[in-house]
C-alpha cells in the first residue's frame, strides 16, 4: 500500500517550517518578574539601559507588573531622570488599551513609591489631555 504524502504549495511549506516550538523550560510569571526587577534593579544601570529594557518590556504582549514598574521607577530615580519616569507611566497607560480599570490599579500600586521618589503622574502635570 502506498503511503499519502500531504503536497503543499512552496509558500504552505515555508509557514509550516516557521512554525518551531521549543521544548526547553518555560519561564513561569515569577522567574518573568524576578528577572526584570534584577535588571532594572543592577545599581550601575545606565539610561541607554533602562530605556531599552522598558522598550523591550513594552513590546511583549502584557502591562508589567507594579513590581517591576517599581524598579524601572527607581533606576530613573538613580538616573534623576523624570522624563524617562514620565514616559514609563505613559506606556504603562497606553498598554492598558480598553481595559481602563488596569491603569488604574497600577498607580494606585506604585502611589507610595511616587510619592517616596517625587515622581508626578502625567495627569498631575496636565500632560494626559493630548
Amino acid at each position: 500500500m502506498k503511503s499519502c504524502r500531504l503536497r503543499l504549495r512552496p509558500s504552505a511549506r515555508r509557514k509550516l517550517a516557521a512554525r518551531s516550538y521549543s521544548h526547553g523550560k518555560q519561564e513561569t510569571d515569577e522567574e518573568f518578574d524576578a528577572r526584570w526587577v534584577t535588571y532594572f534593579s543592577k545599581p550601575d544601570i545606565d539610561a541607554w539601559e533602562l530605556r531599552k529594557g522598558m522598550n523591550t518590556l513594552i513590546g511583549y504582549d502584557l502591562v508589567p507588573e507594579p513590581k517591576i514598574l517599581e524598579a524601572a521607577l527607581r533606576a530613573c530615580r538613580r538616573l534623576n531622570d523624570l522624563a524617562s519616569a514620565i514616559r514609563i507611566l505613559e506606556a504603562v497607560k497606553d498598554k492598558s488599551g480598553p481595559h481602563k480599570e488596569i491603569y488604574p490599579y497600577v498607580l494606585q500600586e506604585l502611589q507610595p513609591t511616587l510619592n517616596e521618589l517625587g515622581i508626578p503622574t502625567p495627569e498631575e502635570l496636565g500632560i494626559d489631555k493630548a
